[in-house]
């Protein structure tokens, strides 16, 4: 589709009221059926015309035969009446009529050949429009499951789940560093509150001789 013609598919359906956005498959779908069915109708306006032309030569070529017979007529009637000349006017005038009748004859085929082409057309163009029907049905589907799909993906994506898991696993390496931390001050002040500092004095003196003792030794 050149650009042209695509801006102008474009803006007729927003006329139209019909796209949500430029490129919705589903409403320049619904175009491309209008623009078939425009051809088509203008395929069956030109039928029309064609068969008007048809009848309309097809009533021309009945006249002239019916001219044809008036002047051999004549013709007969004036040679009855010894009027040669008069006789001679109509023949002449009976000859140019089939000239012409053959001609309208020619121009009638030539109609009806045409007629043909745009009927074959019109068949064309009604097999296309249908199939093209079908097909929309088909792909309006494979459409609605489509954006069905988006929006529960989006909607997946918008609860933020591993943003939560996330905050869940900080939240469990707190409370675990927490509890270390009450593990670790259980080891520092148990074992010292459990020792008895007080020193007896018969201890002390012993220590005191042993050091003496020592000295005198020296």
């Amino acid at each position: 589709m050149g650009i042209f013609k695509r801006i102008k598919t474009i803006t007729t359906s927003s006329i139209n009221g019909i796209l949500d956005k430029a490129e919705d498959p589903i409403a320049m779908l619904n175009e491309y059926l209008r623009e078939m069915e425009q051809e088509l109708n203008k395929a069956q306006s030109a039928i029309s015309k064609q068969l008007f032309a048809e009848n309309k030569q097809a009533a021309l070529i009945a006249q002239t035969k019916e001219y044809i017979g008036q002047r051999t007529r004549q013709a007969a009637s004036a040679l009855q009446k010894g009027d040669e000349a008069a006789a001679k006017l109509a023949l002449q005038e009976k000859i140019n009529l089939e000239q012409q009748l053959s001609l309208y004859n020619q121009q009638l085929d030539a109609i009806k050949e045409q007629t043909i082409i745009l009927e074959d057309k019109f068949s064309e163009l009604q097999n296309t429009l249908n199939e093209l029907k079908q097909k929309k049905t088909v792909l309006a589907y494979r459409a609605n499951v489509a954006k069905n799909a988006k929006q529960i993906q989006n909607i997946t994506v918008s609860f933020g789940a591993d943003n939560i898991l996330r905050g869940v696993t900080r939240m469990e390496e707190k409370i675990l560093f927490l509890e270390a931390e009450v593990q670790a001050g259980g080891y520092t002040t148990t074992p010292l509150n459990g020792v008895d500092n007080t020193v007896s004095e018969e201890a002390i003196a012993a220590e005191l001789n042993k050091l003496k003792g020592e000295k005198e030794a020296i």
